[in-house]
């Protein structure tokens, strides 16, 4: 196995592996082998949107804001929802509102955010986008046997929330 997080062909050299230490050379990268997977998965959805005029990032909160709340969801709940930052998500949500993409509406409760909503557009956009990204998933997962890719998606997830979790640590160790 290469340090590249290759997979090898041979289950007992994986076996093998596994009795190494975990920054061994021989041994798969966790960083290493979740960047790829998204690098080419972000790749790939973007090359397959392009005519839609949209970023797989525009994409995200076009999902976000559709599954969310009706009434819309303010900047704050969708920078959490999208384990992203502040600044990133107004900064994307500035170039959609001048897309008209999304809207923005006084919140109903706080005088200070906005429920962001998306336009007709923006649903338009979204809903054919969706249709690309659940084939890409498909095509993407289909490398799995079919019984193993829930697993793996609930294993991924526990990833996730373990990433987000040391990260929740990690800064309030250093504020």
């Amino acid at each position: 196995m290469s340090n590249d997080g290759s997979v090898k062909s041979k289950p007992q050299e994986i076996q093998a592996t596994v009795a190494l230490p975990i920054d061994a050379p021989e041994r798969r990268r966790l960083p290493l082998l979740l960047r790829r997977c998204w690098y080419g998965l972000n790749q790939t959805f973007r090359r397959r949107i392009a005519h839609l005029e949209i970023t797989p990032d525009q994409f995200t909160v076009m999902r976000t804001l559709q599954e969310g709340n009706p009434k819309g969801l303010t900047q704050r709940e969708l920078t959490d929802l999208m384990s992203s930052d502040p600044n990133t998500i107004a900064s994307l949500l500035e170039r959609m509102e001048a897309l008209g993409l999304v809207e923005r509406h006084p919140h109903e409760t706080d005088r200070r955010a906005y429920q962001i909503q998306l336009k007709p557009v923006g649903k338009q956009k979204y809903e054919e986008a969706r249709e690309i990204a659940v084939s890409l998933q498909k095509e993407i997962l289909a490398v799995l046997p079919e019984a193993k890719r829930e697993e793996f998606l609930e294993h991924l997830a526990l990833i996730a929330g373990a990433c987000r979790v040391v990260s929740e640590k990690t800064t309030a160790r250093t504020t």
